[in-house]
């Protein structure tokens, strides 16, 4: 090959909590002969000091992040006004974080449950100009883009009355227990789960109430009446 017909590859930085998840995408990636993986970032603020200085072509964006979910991570990348292109990476197929996820500018989303050439398959497509969503999605994706345009003023109202029902029968058991007092620990020997999935858990519904931390979380849930909406023995 001559050195003319060289070809850069793709630069990715990996933003994600979980070390073992990050490491494996990592790894993935890095078999690929035109992408390469620069950087591993634990949350938002390390990410855009790296994505700052390294400058990638490509960002993929856990939405279940600590201290500063993904959401606003997409935010803070497309202000940097560098280019560089986000994929949203989250565990679930919420159509709402889909659609606040693109608007943001997001160029694609995947679930992590995807296969391995599936997480490629969307860095190829991202990186030729395209936008990304797993055949899985694309029907919910536009079921509620089209009910947005109907009424604009949807969002709004999930904001305001809604919240609670994007979350899950086992997120909506560990608010209850949450909003009573009990501690991580304690949620997690009455649910009979470890501590690390209770703050899974927790990041989830921190994310899906859009709040920072447990006491916005309980407040809110006590000034929807949640706590009259679920019985669990304490």
């Amino acid at each position: 090959m001559r050195i003319g017909d060289f070809k850069r590859k793709s630069r990715i930085i990996v933003v994600d909590d979980n070390y073992d998840h990050a490491s494996g995408i990592r790894e993935l990636i890095n078999l690929e002969n035109d992408y390469e993986v620069i950087a591993n970032a634990a949350n938002v603020n390390i990410a855009v000091a790296l994505i700052k200085k390294y400058q990638p072509d490509l960002v993929l964006m856990d939405m279940n992040m600590p201290e500063i979910d993904g959401i606003t991570g997409i935010a803070e990348v497309e202000k940097l006004g560098l280019g560089t292109k986000v994929i949203a990476l989250t565990g679930y197929d919420d159509p709402d974080l889909i659609f606040r996820a693109m608007k943001l500018g997001a160029k694609g989303y995947i679930l992590k449950t995807m296969a391995s050439h599936q997480l490629i398959h969307a860095l190829d497509e991202v990186t030729a100009g395209k936008i990304y969503l797993p055949n899985s999605l694309v029907s919910k994706f536009f079921q509620y883009f089209q009910d947005f345009e109907k009424n604009p003023n949807m969002q709004n109202q999930d904001d305001e009355e809604n919240l609670l029902n994007y979350l899950t029968s086992r997120e909506e058991e560990v608010l209850e227990l949450l909003t009573n007092g009990i501690t991580y620990k304690g949620v997690a020997a009455k649910l009979f789960i470890s501590e690390t999935t209770v703050k899974t858990h927790v990041n989830n519904i921190f994310q899906k109430l859009q709040v920072n931390d447990r006491t916005q979380a309980v407040l809110y849930a006590i000034n929807k009446g949640f706590t009259n909406r679920r019985k669990i023995a304490i």
